[in-house]
């Protein structure tokens, strides 16, 4: 499948198994001058009433004294962790094999901070109290990543988080969680941002995956540190003249998909029950924890992809999430993350169920 095949299908459909419904440039840009008040006013290198009451808002929802709007969750993970190491006097920090910083970012942290990761746990399962207690080297930060993407956007329970952060906190080690994806976590549990974030020392949100956001992020945590994040945040590049379209994006995404994280993660736990009873068909975690999980299918990769192609132009409906399945791990299997969102709502879970055998029935053929 060429790029040209799957963008120009893509385009002609109007309904999305996976996600939110996607929209052109002009058409965001309208929606987000309508949701803009005729007051605003601009910020300028960040500072002005419109972003400085947005990151008091986001400090209060995560229950800290203040955060900061930065352009990229990989300036401020990185920016988090620098400041720790300074502070603790210990550049590395542990994480699992998954973590962002290590397989997404050319390994910035080492490069431009000096810092060291320990990576702790097996990449394929959920990090464990177990795991952190194997730890061979002295770590000076440790950071969580909640939901666990990579593996399916798998939780651990309140329980056992709590006793990771505890044991952490006995050894002395500086606790920074990756939220990237911390919006999705309260159905499962049942706590309020500020109770989960309250676990650590800094938390980081992203405000462009489920919120749909142009793009940015939040560091949030003790004043001291994010006044010293926004020294190194000019240091990185990311003191721009004006923020405000995307701290506004930002807004316009909490105002439409916070509310509704209940109902898209309970759609994932419906759709996955019905996938689940297809042959053909694995996922995890099954059931899901957040609104995603990763979606194996049975068959040849070019041959499922073409079929998939196929349903779309034929029904208006895309199944795939992005231009395709993708190899798994699973031998004869072929993967793809699912997420449920606003799209996802507007489409009968037996319609989906039913798409998606049609699928493997046609890879078959």
């Amino acid at each position: 499948m060429t790029e040209r095949d799957w963008r120009a299908v893509f385009a002609a459909c109007t309904r999305f198994v996976t996600g939110h419904y996607p929209q052109p440039p002009r058409r965001t840009l309208e929606a987000l001058a309508a949701f803009t008040p005729e007051d605003a006013q601009e910020d300028v290198y960040g500072e002005g009433a419109l972003i400085e009451h947005f990151e008091a808002e986001i400090a209060a929802l995560l229950g800290k004294p203040a955060a900061v709007f930065m352009p990229s969750g990989t300036m401020a993970q990185q920016i988090a962790l620098r400041i720790w190491a300074d502070r603790s006097g210990n550049a590395a920090f542990a994480c699992h094999p998954t973590c962002h910083l290590e397989a997404h970012e050319d390994w910035a942290y080492r490069l431009l901070h000096g810092l060291h990761a320990e990576l702790v746990g097996d990449r394929y399962r959920l990090l464990t109290l177990d795991d952190l207690k194997k730890l061979k080297a002295p770590v000076g930060t440790l950071l969580l990543e909640l939901p666990q993407r990579p593996i399916g956007g798998v939780l651990p329970g309140w329980d056992e988080l709590v006793a990771m952060t505890a044991w952490a906190r006995e050894q002395g080690i500086i606790l920074h969680l990756d939220g990237a994806r911390l919006w999705e976590c309260r159905p499962f549990y049942g706590r309020d941002y500020a109770a989960i974030a309250g676990l650590f020392d800094t938390v980081y949100v992203s405000f462009y995956k489920l919120l749909g956001g142009l793009t940015g992020a939040a560091l949030a945590g003790p004043q001291d540190v994010i006044d010293e994040a926004r020294v190194w945040q000019h240091r990185h590049g990311g003191r721009l003249l004006h923020l405000y379209p995307y701290v506004l994006s930002a807004r316009q995404g909490m105002a439409t998909h916070l509310n509704r994280v209940e109902a898209y993660c309970a759609k994932a736990v419906e759709v996955a029950a019905a996938l689940a009873a297809l042959d053909g068909v694995e996922l995890t975690p099954n059931p899901p924890h957040t609104n995603m999980f990763h979606l194996f299918l049975r068959g040849d990769l070019a041959r499922l992809n073409a079929a998939a192609l196929d349903i779309a132009a034929e029904t208006g409906v895309w199944l795939l999430r992005g231009p395709g399945l993708r190899p798994s791990q699973i031998p004869a299997y072929q993967m793809m993350e699912f997420v449920a969102g606003q799209a996802t709502l507007d489409i009968p879970t037996t319609e989906i169920a039913a798409l998606y055998a049609e699928l493997l029935q046609r890879a078959r053929a």
